[in-house]
C-alpha cells in the first residue's frame, strides 16, 4: 500500500474519539490544583482559565444538548471551597495519623495518597451531575500518577487517609464512611464482573472508624465492614463483618538456616 492508501485504511477503521481531550482534561486538573493549593496563585485570573478549559472539554465531549453542560461550570465553581473543606480535613487526618508525616505542607505536597483522594473528590461533584467522560479521565490522570484507582462514582466521607497509596483500588459502588484509613494494596472490589451488573451495588460498604492494612481484598455489594474495626494485611473478605472486629490469618512461616557445606 503506499501512503494514501494507508491513511485511507485507518481513517475507515478509526474510533470517532477525540484523543486531544486527555490532554485538556490533565491541563484542567492541574490548575484545579493551583487554583486549591497554591497561595501564590492568583484566583480571578486562574478561576477563568479553568472556566475556558471546561468550557473546550464540554465542546468536545458533550453530545447531548440536553444536558447543557456549560451550565453545569457554575455548580462545580460554588462546590469548590466546600471541597476544599473535605481536602484539607484529609491532609489533616494523613498529617496526624502517619508518624512519617513532618508537616501539612508534606502531605499536600508530597503524598500521593492525598493527590488521589483530592482529583476523586473533584471528580465525583462532576460524577454526580452527570457530567460525561471528565470524572473518569480526572480519576485515571491520577491513577497513572499515584497508582490509586478509586472511582469518580465511589461515596467517601470526611477525613480519609490512605498510606503509601500504591495498588489501592476503589470500585464505583464502594461507600466508605468517615475516618477510615486504607493502607497500600487494598482492594474494594465486585465478586464478579458482569455488564448486567451496571446499575446494581457491586462493591463493599465500609463504615467509620475502619483501618485496612495493606494487601486485603474486600468484595461484594452485600459486604459490610463494621465501624471500628481492624482489617489485618492479606486477608480474604466476602461477607459482613460486625462492628468493633478484628479480622487477619495467621500465615505458616517457616525458617531454615542454611548451612554452609
Amino acid at each position: 500500500m503506499n501512503k494514501n492508501q494507508i491513511i485511507n485504511e485507518i481513517k475507515s477503521k478509526q474510533p470517532a474519539i477525540n484523543y486531544r481531550l486527555k490532554e485538556r482534561v490533565e491541563v484542567f486538573t492541574d490548575l484545579i490544583f493551583k487554583c486549591l493549593f497554591d497561595a501564590s496563585t492568583d484566583l480571578e485570573e486562574h478561576l477563568d482559565l479553568l472556566c475556558k478549559e471546561f468550557t473546550t472539554i464540554a465542546e468536545i465531549v458533550c453530545w447531548d444538548e440536553a444536558k447543557n453542560c456549560t451550565k453545569i461550570w457554575d455548580t462545580f465553581l460554588h462546590k469548590l471551597p466546600e471541597i476544599l473543606d473535605l481536602l484539607n480535613a484529609d491532609a489533616h487526618a494523613i498529617e496526624v495519623n502517619d508518624p512519617a508525616s513532618d508537616s501539612l505542607e508534606e502531605v499536600y505536597l508530597a503524598y500521593p495518597g492525598f493527590y488521589a483522594i483530592a482529583v476523586y473528590r473533584l471528580s465525583h461533584e462532576l460524577y454526580k451531575v452527570g457530567f460525561p467522560l471528565l470524572p473518569r479521565l480526572m480519576t485515571e490522570f491520577a491513577h497513572k500518577l499515584t497508582g490509586v484507582d478509586i472511582h469518580p462514582g465511589a461515596k467517601i466521607g470526611k477525613s480519609f487517609f490512605i498510606d503509601h497509596a500504591t495498588g489501592v483500588v476503589i470500585g464505583e459502588t464502594s461507600v466508605i464512611k468517615d475516618n477510615v484509613k486504607i493502607y497500600q494494596g487494598v482492594t474494594l472490589g465486585a465478586l464478579y464482573v458482569d455488564k448486567k451488573l451496571k446499575n446494581v451495588k457491586r462493591h463493599p460498604t465500609v463504615e467509620s472508624n475502619v483501618t485496612i492494612y495493606a494487601n486485603a481484598t474486600i468484595l461484594g455489594g452485600e459486604t459490610i465492614i463494621g465501624a471500628n474495626s481492624i482489617i489485618g494485611g492479606n486477608v480474604w473478605v466476602t461477607a459482613s463483618i460486625p462492628s468493633n472486629s478484628l479480622v487477619y490469618h495467621t500465615p505458616e512461616i517457616k525458617v531454615k538456616e542454611l548451612k554452609n557445606e
